[in-house]
């Protein structure tokens, strides 16, 4: 598998651990390192890993989270650092992502999340699967 198939891998387990409100994943999928961040659209940055992580138990356990889509990801791969660039479909309306990894031993795991409104939209093909996230 290339650098760029596994850092979409670990893109697609993010999104597959919120759409399925699995803790114990998405606690797994982030970096062990404090040298973590997130920005939740609306909200103010949360900084180091045990803040990050709480706050996606958080919203993993809110009955009423909606469902997103993930669509058109693309990664970039710089040695041992990566990115992936993708929008969200949350109740018709689209968000773009940026979602940086860090290879740690043989794993991307993630460092950042960062969410927000954009007046773009991506290039749905009819037919094509979204990752979905409920």
């Amino acid at each position: 598998m290339s650098d760029t198939d596994a850092v979409l891998f670990a893109n697609e387990a993010f999104y597959r651990a919120f759409a399925d409100r699995d803790e114990n994943a998405m606690d797994a999928l982030w970096s062990d390192s404090d040298q973590v961040a997130c920005l939740h659209p609306g909200w103010g940055p949360l900084f180091g890993r045990e803040i990050v992580v709480e706050s996606w138990k958080a919203i993993i356990r809110n009955d009423e989270s909606p469902e997103i889509l993930c669509h058109d990801p693309r990664a970039h791969v710089y040695g041992d650092t990566a990115y992936v660039i993708c929008f969200e479909e949350i109740m018709n309306t689209f968000l773009v992502a940026t979602n940086v990894f860090v290879r740690e031993g043989r794993v991307w795991k993630m460092v950042h999340h960062q969410a927000g409104p954009t007046s773009a939209q991506p290039e749905i093909e009819q037919g094509a699967p979204a990752a979905s996230v409920n």
